[in-house]
Order: structure tokens, then sequence, then C-alpha cells
């Protein structure tokens, strides 16, 4: 099974590639995780966020695999304890498909994405930064494969 995560946005501080590379190197093989990091539409002066986003979820929508199932990050989504996480993550494997987590840029993923998306997921009702979701979303990932592999990592 493979993880896809499509993002926007090319330049990321060292800690969150350092974060991000970290906990996607101690995923098994069983369980690949690749991330694609796709440039922000260019902004200026008069750049309408609209437009912007549009422009983004075409750039996204081209960029996912063939066949994959899609699950769009996004903050009206639905919320998962890191039980349900590790749950849906399980699923995913005796699925044997391969899925892409869609995450927007600053304004967010545009309705195309959105539409297209089997599933919206909230990682929080709080606005999070951009890079701080990517780190995040790969530590979930992470300790929800612990949990159903029963590795100490997690503790409740």
């Amino acid at each position: 099974m493979r993880i896809s995560i499509i993002t926007i946005g090319t330049k990321m501080p060292p800690w969150v590639s350092q974060g991000v590379k970290e906990y996607s190197k101690r995923m098994p093989r069983e369980l690949k995780v690749e991330w694609k990091e796709l440039p922000l539409a260019p902004r200026g002066k008069t750049s309408n966020s609209s437009q912007l986003k549009i422009k983004e979820g075409e750039q996204i929508l081209r960029s996912i695999p063939a066949g994959d199932r899609l699950i769009a990050l996004d903050v009206r989504g639905k919320s998962l304890s890191t039980g349900e996480l590790a749950e849906q993550l399980s699923s995913w494997q005796m699925s044997g498909e391969n899925y892409s987590l869609l995450i927007g840029g600053p304004d967010g993923l545009s309705d195309a994405c959105l539409e297209r998306a089997e599933r919206r997921w909230s990682l929080s009702d709080l606005t999070l930064p951009h890079p701080l979701v990517r780190v995040l979303l790969a530590e979930q990932l992470y300790r929800a494969w612990t949990i159903t592999v029963n590795h100490p990592y997690h503790r409740e």
C-alpha cells in the first residue's frame, strides 16, 4: 500500500523537512508514504485568492497517481481520534488500494479537489500553519501504524 501526500508549497523550514523525513522513514515497507510538494501559484499585489486556489487545485489533481482514492485535509472535515485513525489506516491497508491525502495552499483546497475527494478529514478545529500540518500528519500516520502493530510508541 502507498499513501501519497500531495501538498502545495515547496520552501519549508528545515525542522519541517527533518520531521517529515524522520516519521516517513519509520514507516514499514508495506506502508510506503510518499510526499509530493507542488509550487504555490505565483502571487502578486493583484492576485485573487479564488483564482490561486483553482490553479493550485488543478496542479494537485494532475499529480494524483491513477487509481488512488482521495482524502482531502479540510478544517470542515470529520475529525478522527488517534484510535479511529489507526482503525482507518488498518482498513486502508486491508483494501489493498492506494490513497492520496491532499493538503492545499494558504487559501485551502479548490472546490474541484474537495468534490473529487471521497472524504474530508480535519486534523483540528484550530487553524494550523501548513508547515506544522505536514509534521503533525506524518507523526499521526506513524502513530496510527504503531497502534495497528502493538508497537510501544503509542501509550494510552
